[in-house]
């Protein structure tokens, strides 16, 4: 929740400088220069395209700190959450793998990309404090194969987890493909500034015969007590014959349609469905909105994320993919809702057995 985010945060301050070293770097320098270049960036922030409200009023914080402290049960699975182990063999056709919360591997043309990779046991700048897994991991991170990219939406825990890059950068080839500022926070951790691709909004990259873009999103940023000194993005990830998009967090807002527009139509997405709240209706989706977002970038197959993993709101656990679910069937959209760690090839996806009703 985000009181427990501030109270955290308040708490790691006076830490050791290896726990301060979660809060990442500042860009200086040339970073700085091209984050103040940025068409997104005035009067010392990053700004979202529509006017936005990621604060809550200090008239709603009681309601939401009681709310964080009760009806937990309903936020949790009663069952263990069902997890695949999967055998990563190269195969052809596009596949698309969710470990939970927002992170997935993404299989595409030949080549690995890696989305928001989150290992840790707690998204929180402190492993003794903070929002803890629901599920372990479907595969330990050392049995990864190897990936050619990292892709990270922006620099907040639940999306940008400090161990689990250091190992990344150790143990594959990858390139790190960043928004704007969020480079520093690698630097910062040990990652060669050689292996990071850091881009504003429309501004793409190639991997191999892979070109990654950062695309809009409605969000807001930061680490520690800084706010929104970094960029936010969605992401298109295109090949040679696939094409893939990744809404990162966002609100929904009429950028998608221009997304869609310019880089659809898209053979999968994978669009954020949870931790939303009426308290915060511009920077989290509700799962309908979530399925209009799918429409609107010409999506293929829809495969719900940013659920499932981390209590982070106050709905019921299993409501994104009921909700999803739902609105899908009633627009016509193909879905899948894969079991954490399941292997989804997007030409022949999955029926969908509801799966998480019997966990719930």
């Amino acid at each position: 929740m985000i009181i427990a985010y501030i109270v955290i945060t308040a708490y790691i301050e006076g830490m050791p400088s290896h726990l301060a070293a979660q809060f990442g770097g500042k860009s200086t320098g040339a970073r700085l220069a091209r984050v103040e270049a940025s068409p997104q960036f005035s009067d010392g922030k990053f700004r979202n395209n529509v006017p936005t409200n990621s604060s809550l009023s200090l008239s709603a914080l009681p309601r939401v700190a009681v709310a964080a402290f009760t009806g937990t049960q309903a936020r949790r699975p009663h069952h263990a959450i069902p997890l695949v182990n999967t055998d990563f063999e190269q195969a052809e056709g596009l596949h698309i793998t969710w470990f939970g919360h927002s992170t997935a591997l993404i299989e595409i043309d030949g080549r690995r990309v890696l989305l928001d990779p989150v290992w840790s046991e707690r998204c929180s700048p402190s492993q003794l404090a903070g929002p803890r897994r629901l599920h372990e991991p479907p595969i330990p991170l050392h049995e990864l194969p190897a990936v050619d990219a990292v892709v990270i939406s922006h620099d907040h825990y639940d999306h940008l987890d400090m161990t689990t890059v250091q190992h990344l950068a150790a143990q594959h080839p990858a390139t790190f493909l960043v928004p704007l500022g969020v480079g520093a926070h690698l630097e910062r951790w040990g990652v060669s500034p050689a292996r990071i691709a850091e881009l504003d909004w429309n501004e793409s990259h190639r991997v191999g015969d892979l070109e990654l873009t950062a695309t809009p999103a409605r969000h807001f940023s930061g680490r520690g007590f800084s706010r929104d000194d970094t960029l936010w993005a969605s992401w298109v990830i295109k090949g040679p014959t696939r094409r893939v998009f990744y809404s990162g967090d966002t609100g929904y807002f009429p950028g998608f349609t221009g997304i869609g527009t310019e880089h659809g139509p898209f053979d999968a997405t994978l669009v954020q469905v949870g931790a939303y709240g009426g308290d915060w209706p511009d920077i989290h989706m509700v799962p309908e909105d979530g399925v209009s977002t799918h429409v609107d970038v010409r999506g293929g197959l829809l495969i719900p994320v940013h659920w499932a993993t981390f209590d982070l709101a106050t709905h019921k656990w299993a409501e994104p993919a009921e909700r999803t679910w739902r609105e899908a069937k009633a627009r016509g959209v193909r879905l899948a809702i894969p079991r954490p760690g399941e292997r989804v090839d997007v030409d022949n996806p999955p029926e969908i057995d509801a799966w998480w009703q019997q966990v719930a």
